[in-house]
């Protein structure tokens, strides 16, 4: 475990700003925050067009989901289909690359069920029958 720590702590490339940054830190500035993983999750299922998204994600503003969509669209994780009709159609998919992340959102989801914290809020959901 050990020497698995120290290579993802590793730097392995050199960022904009000029300095050594690791590949967790690359994703992370690709696909962290609150917002981008949950809009990814949704996209996983198939397209989706923007109140889709808006409604399956509690809480986000219009203003963010749009900034969260635009930001992965220019990362080049999903595709932003606009249609040429009135009213404007838009439909949001994953890329290719952003497709790649499945395997990432899977480790996340099993290493989150893993976690005690995890299991206390599915009581809270599901209380346990005595």
């Amino acid at each position: 475990m050990l020497e698995t720590i120290k290579e993802i702590s590793n730097p392995t490339h050199i960022s904009e700003s000029g300095r050594l940054t690791c590949a967790v830190e690359t994703t992370l500035k690709v696909i962290g925050g609150r917002w981008k993983v949950l809009i990814l999750r949704e996209l996983l299922v198939g397209m989706q067009r923007f109140n889709q998204l808006h409604r399956s994600l509690p809480g986000i503003t219009q203003k963010m989901l749009t900034q969260q969509l635009r930001e992965l669209a220019e990362d080049g994780i999903i595709h932003r289909q606009v249609y040429a009709q009135v009213p404007p159609k838009v439909e949001y998919s994953l890329t290719p690359l952003g497709e790649s992340l499945n395997p990432v959102l899977q480790a996340m989801h099993e290493w989150g069920l893993q976690q005690p914290i995890a299991k206390s809020l599915n009581e809270l959901i599901e209380p346990v029958e005595e």
